[in-house]
């Protein structure tokens, strides 16, 4: 246990239940966004996160569900059976993507752009938005209320730690092995504030954030990986090291990826790569490409060095040869940035959040009675 602080404030878990001031009265202003896909569906960890969330009633749940045409239903009968105030969203329903194709925005999906259709209609409705992923098996309801508590306090961000500990070793690979080397070997160069402010974040992947409407509306989200980095950058904008803080959430138990191919670790470095890259360049960081991996490699291996001391301290598995070939793999994702393809800030989008509701709507198929026609 340790009070440290950083260059934003850092709430830290003593043992003692969070003060949130009056929290009931946070409850009926906020909105909670929790991006769902197929493998989602019926699993022991979305139940839990669901049944939890029953407890602590807040004003409005969406869920942004990517499922096949023959899923969504069932999925949303499900969804449905938990008593919530929740609005299903269907996020590659056809009405959906003929709507975003009216203004140009159908071009490319993924788990960014469905958090992105649900901040609209979440901003619009509530005061406060709270967004945390669905596969955590460790999920408690009190995690609402502490990514609540800075924003009671006059934050405008509020952003979600904790320690990947489980089975007896260290998980939270992507951000021991990738975010923190990559943004250390930045900061050895560079002083600029926004390096600072992302060096700040103790688990920056974190899927867990909360925000004021008014900086939700404000956020440029990633069509696919790399959301939790490109609302760092939005949150920096707006928010600024005053008006951001970090909550510790505990311990938290997730699903695993595995580490190589597009769908692992692997293929998300490259998407987190190219938005926190993106977001140093768009404030005034001019990283030196050509030496950039090989300092990324060095400040990795030294981590690596850390961690083992650090397992074995507390009597952890560690195997420092896949974590130094981890390291090796997302070396390669060290490039500039390519097109920017954000989808828009929802204070610009040319788009309706209840155009977007009632798009995004999966209902059931039209059932007639006996004897009747079409």
């Amino acid at each position: 246990m340790e009070y440290v602080q950083e260059r934003i404030a850092t709430l830290h878990e003593f043992g003692s239940t969070p003060r949130v001031g009056d929290v009931e009265a946070a409850l009926e202003e906020t909105a909670v966004v929790v991006p769902m896909t197929d493998r989602e569906h019926e699993s022991p960890a979305a139940k839990r996160v669901l049944a939890e969330l029953e407890a602590v009633d807040p004003a409005r749940v969406f869920v942004p569900v990517r499922a096949s045409p023959d899923r969504i239903e069932p999925f949303r009968t499900w969804l449905e059976s938990f008593d919530l105030s929740l609005s299903v969203l269907w996020c590659n329903a056809p009405a959906v993507e003929e709507l975003l194709g009216t203004v140009g925005l159908d071009n490319g999906f993924g788990k960014g752009r469905d958090v992105w259709l649900a901040l609209g209609p979440a901003a619009e409705a509530c005061e406060y938005v709270v967004v945390h992923d669905a596969d955590a098996r460790s999920y408690e309801g009190n995690h609402v209320a502490r990514l609540l508590a800075p924003l009671r306090n006059g934050f405008e961000f509020s952003k979600g730690y904790y320690a990947r500990v489980e089975d007896g070793q260290l998980y939270g690979r992507l951000f021991r092995l990738f975010y923190e080397p990559l943004v250390r070997a930045l900061e050895a160069r560079h002083d600029e504030p926004i390096v600072s402010y992302l060096s700040s974040f103790r688990y920056a992947l974190a899927g867990e954030f909360a925000a004021s409407s008014e900086l939700v509306r404000r956020l440029r989200a990633p069509r696919a990986w790399g959301l939790e980095v490109g609302t760092l950058g939005d949150a920096f904008e707006y928010a600024g090291f005053e008006g951001t803080a970090q909550v510790d959430l505990g311990r938290h138990e997730h699903d695993h990826r595995a580490v190589a191919g597009d769908a692992g670790l692997e293929g998300m470095s490259r998407a987190v790569a190219a938005e926190l890259l993106r977001v140093f360049e768009e404030r005034g960081v001019e990283p030196e490409y050509r030496t950039l991996r090989k300092r990324y490699l060095d400040a990795g291996r030294q981590l690596i060095s850390q961690y083992e001391a650090d397992a074995r301290f507390n009597d952890l598995s560690y195997d420092v040869s896949a974590e130094r070939d981890q390291l090796e793999r997302y070396a390669s994702s060290i490039e500039p940035p390519g097109s920017d393809r954000r989808l828009p800030r929802w204070v610009d989008a040319s788009l309706d959040p209840s155009a977007v509701l009632e798009a995004a709507q999966p209902w059931p198929e039209k059932r007639l009675e006996p004897g009747t026609q079409d």
